[in-house]
């Protein structure tokens, strides 16, 4: 006798168990990529040795001082006309010593991510001085206000794993206030990893006071650093930025991780085609490692190679091309081959509405970053208009467009269960088809990924519920969050602390 089928539970029990977080996340973050490879071998290799080249015959301009002695005791040389220059080995001995995984904690340990590897995550970036105002629909200057609005929102976007500030308070004059205020809204609102960025080295050691503050105590901070700092110490092409380069020293002096970012741009700050790109755009962030192997070699740097396209018609940024999808693979491919924690930047879409325009650049370029295995993909959550603008609604729906991704790269699982032999004769011999089945059932919840903004309505229902677009449907879901999240991660004392030291606005 056959045993009996276990009583399926009704639909409204099955819906409301969905809304819970699932036994088995069918696509959680950290999904292994690197199948998508554009570059061949013998071009990777091409590639890579045109970048040496450049570093030795070439160099690097501009080296500050005190660089400058650092780079030359590691073996680089004076050319004589005011460049350094790397030798082959002097490169090799920084790849090799460099940190190949690191993690970057949270404030809540459960929220932390290891960097570095096959393992691919979504998280922010950007500097938007517009924001696309939750109410209007129309742009407007950001303010501080919406920074700590989008950190609040983002905390519950469970495919942002890391959160950088996504836009510049425009009310905030004073930089040092910036930095300040900026740092004190990431502490407030999430207990995620967190990045942000320091216009000047003096702003460090201060705003570290501030981290020790949140993390428990003097000294605290540096043991268990769960903010990282975004410093661009190249300037294309080819020479060190003098500030950026004076912020990386007190970032290692306070144990701060670094995402050392290249920020080239094909045809104006580097070569129009692809391949020179590539090797230009290589060889500057090879020479922001070897700088911070001169000043601690290993420490945490995340090989932050992003490439970044503009309309050669117009000199117009361009962020949601098929150039910049491309690109931002083989930036991923080329730091996974040598073995480094990558960064690259895609999702960033040049379209100013939350429109057909949106989805197609972002879903493009963010798929093809995550496929080639790009460890942290930057940008990736809210950004619009060239990176000028910032969008509350694209943040909940880029949130959804990660998890599609994610059980992408999750692929497929090929085992005897899966495979579903007996399956196939029960429903041919038995009722002919799979709907009840228990094979089914279990894949149902183990195997799929169920969206919450996308509409898969028959075309009636969707006109009785009000015919909604996508940025509608988003507007309501980030208004609600937005009205219900509103954390304080910072206790009544250490938020005094802050601010009998610091100017809180």
């Amino acid at each position: 006798m056959a045993a009996p089928k276990a009583k399926r539970s009704g639909r409204k029990g099955r819906v409301a168990q969905r809304a819970e977080k699932p036994a088995l996340d069918p696509c959680p973050p950290g999904q292994p990529g690197g199948a998508y490879k554009p570059l061949t071998r013998v071009e990777l290799e091409r590639i890579y040795y045109t970048a040496l080249d450049l570093l030795e015959k070439l160099g690097i301009g501009e080296v500050p001082d005190r660089l400058q002695t650092d780079l030359l005791a590691v073996g680089a040389k004076e050319n004589g006309k005011g460049r350094i220059l790397f030798p082959p080995q002097l490169v090799e001995q920084a790849i090799d010593q460099a940190a190949k995984t690191f993690v970057l904690h949270g404030r809540d340990q459960t929220r932390s991510i290891e960097v570095g590897g096959n393992r691919v995550y979504f998280g922010t970036g950007g500097a938007a001085v517009q924001t696309l105002d939750l109410h209007s629909g129309h742009y407007r200057p950001s303010t501080l206000q919406d920074l700590h609005d989008f950190t609040r929102l983002q905390d519950v976007l469970p495919n942002v794993s890391w959160f950088t500030r996504c836009c510049v308070a425009t009310d905030v004059v004073e930089t040092f206030d910036l930095d300040v205020n900026t740092v004190y809204a990431l502490l407030k609102n999430t207990t995620k990893p967190t990045a942000t960025s320091f216009t000047l080295a003096e702003h460090v050691a201060p705003i570290v006071e501030m981290l020790d503050i949140a993390a428990g105590g003097p000294g605290e901070f540096a043991k268990r650093p769960f903010m990282k700092a975004h410093i661009s110490p190249m300037i294309s092409p080819m020479r060190y930025g003098e500030d950026a380069v004076d912020v990386v020293y007190a970032c290692i002096e306070h144990n701060i991780p670094i995402s050392c970012i290249t920020a080239a741009q094909a045809g104006a700050t580097a070569p129009a085609t692809l391949a020179g790109f590539l090797a230009q755009s290589l060889a500057e962030t090879l020479a922001s490692l070897v700088m911070v192997h001169s000043i601690q070699p290993g420490f945490p740097m995340v090989f932050s190679n992003w490439p970044l396209v503009i309309d050669l018609r117009t000199g117009a940024f361009s962020g949601g091309s098929g150039e910049t999808a491309v690109l931002n693979a083989a930036s991923a491919q080329l730091s996974n081959w040598l073995g480094l924690p990558s960064g690259v930047a895609c999702s960033m879409t040049d379209a100013k509405a939350i429109d057909a325009q949106y989805g197609m650049e972002k879903g493009l370029t963010s798929i093809a970053a995550a496929l080639a295995g790009g460890n942290l993909i930057y940008e990736s959550s809210g950004m619009t208009a060239s990176l000028l603008g910032v969008s509350f609604e694209a943040f909940v729906l880029d949130d959804e467009m990660h998890s599609h991704t994610y059980r992408a790269l999750r692929g497929i699982e090929v085992t005897d269960e899966n495979l579903g032999f007996e399956a196939i004769c029960e429903a041919v011999l038995g009722e002919g088809h799979f709907l009840g089945g228990q094979h089914t059932f279990a894949a149902m919840e183990r195997d799929y990924f169920y969206p919450s903004l996308a509409d898969r309505d028959e075309p009636r229902t969707w006109a009785d519920n009000g015919a909604q677009d996508a940025w509608a449907r988003a507007r309501h879901r980030a208004q609600e969050i937005l009205r219900t999240h509103s954390p304080s991660y910072l206790s009544p004392e250490q938020d005094g602390q802050i601010r009998d030291r610091f100017n809180i606005l």
